[in-house]
């Protein structure tokens, strides 16, 4: 197609969106109401998603080494750790560092126990894959000079499980959400072309090939969709902003942190406006195929 032919189309289509207008502010709405329920709920998603990863990364495996265990099995074991398959990392906190860390935590009564400590050399691992953490603990404990290795087993299972679930519902009422969306926009769309099928069949009538004819109604909906974008983006940011501020200094310290702004809203209203063209342009797209066969 010509550049010339594919700049008249835009005119005529912004020529039709004004003389529309009634029919081109319905269709924006009915846009701009489910692309505002699709932003607040991929908001809130992603950030639960964030808190789920930030959960996983923080669990880890705690090895305990037999008591005496010589300094030449100690790194003997730290080797054989790290080449445990499904291993990220391993760190080594000899059984005097965990009494310093005792008494960090508990004051210094307990440092009548420096000349007869009665703690293990640790090793803190966590696996390549969180969700494998049992699996890891299970082929670590299978090591020589192991005295027990413990990841909390039963909790982890479950949290994951929970995890797993809020994630794949996340994703369900996502999809439902935008399928929603693209049926009602696709209904609102329909409208606005039945009122012009005879338009339609006239262009059809005097020769007109299915794409001259399809061209505008496309780019009317691909219009309809950036301007129906335009309030959720506006509103889910300044939304957003403002709990950002808000929640940030309750949370500093927390194991768990939003989102920072950047690049976060950069993504979601890129996601806003792409789904709002997406969806102006299959309704549009769907809605015209019928009245093209004359």
């Amino acid at each position: 197609m010509k550049a010339r032919t594919l700049g008249r189309h835009f005119r005529e289509s912004g020529k039709s969106l004004a003389r529309n207008s009634w029919m081109t502010f319905a269709s924006a709405s009915a846009v701009t109401v489910t692309l505002l329920l699709v932003g607040v709920f991929v908001m809130i998603m992603m950030n639960l998603n964030k808190v789920a990863d930030d959960l996983e990364e923080d669990v880890e495996i705690k090895v305990l080494a037999e008591l005496q265990i010589s300094p030449e099995d100690v790194e003997t074991l730290k080797a054989e750790i790290e080449q445990t398959r499904g291993v990220a990392s391993v760190k080594y906190s000899s059984k005097d560092a965990e009494l310093e860390d005792l008494i960090k935590d508990f004051g210094d009564d307990l440092r009548l126990y420096d000349q007869n400590n009665p703690l293990r050399d640790a090793y803190y691992v966590k696996a390549e894959n969180p969700q494998e953490t049992g699996t890891v603990a299970k082929r670590i404990d299978a090591l020589a000079n192991t005295y027990s290795v413990e990841y909390g087993e039963g909790k982890i299972e479950k949290l994951f499980g929970f995890l797993n679930v809020a994630r794949n519902v996340g994703l369900i009422l996502i999809l439902a959400l935008l399928f929603t969306a693209m049926f009602l926009i696709s209904n609102t769309i329909r409208i606005t072309i039945v009122a012009r099928g005879r338009e339609i069949e006239i262009m059809k009538l005097v020769g007109a090939t299915n794409w001259f004819v399809r061209l505008p109604f496309v780019l009317e909906g691909m219009w309809i969709g950036i301007l129906g974008a335009i309030v959720p983006i506006t509103l889910v940011t300044l939304l957003y902003v403002n709990v950002y501020k808000v929640a940030t200094p309750y949370l500093d310290g927390e194991l768990f942190q939003l989102l920072p702004l950047t690049p976060f809203l950069y993504q979601v209203n890129g996601l806003i406006l792409v789904m709002g063209m997406f969806i102006g342009i299959w309704g549009s797209f769907m809605s015209v195929r019928k009245f093209l066969r004359v």
